[in-house]
């Protein structure tokens, strides 16, 4: 599910470097404490998130560490 971050995530990310041409690869916590890693945020504010979680509020969003 596509899914539009908030104001506050995309305030982060837009100061954050890109990982390619408009986009970011992001970890992120959800309210639940479940962690989706190295996704694709899209223009520091889309991001394709599995159904299932795509409604739980996000608690954290960092930059993917490669490695």
């Amino acid at each position: 599910m596509r899914v539009s971050l908030e104001r506050k995530w995309i305030d982060y990310l837009v100061r954050q470097p890109e990982a390619g041409m408009g986009y970011q690869r992001v970890d992120i916590r959800f309210a639940d404490n479940r962690v989706v890693q190295d996704v694709p945020v899209f223009n520091a504010e889309i991001v394709e998130l599995p159904d299932e979680i795509a409604r739980v509020p996000i608690r954290e969003v960092t930059l993917h560490k490669a490695g």
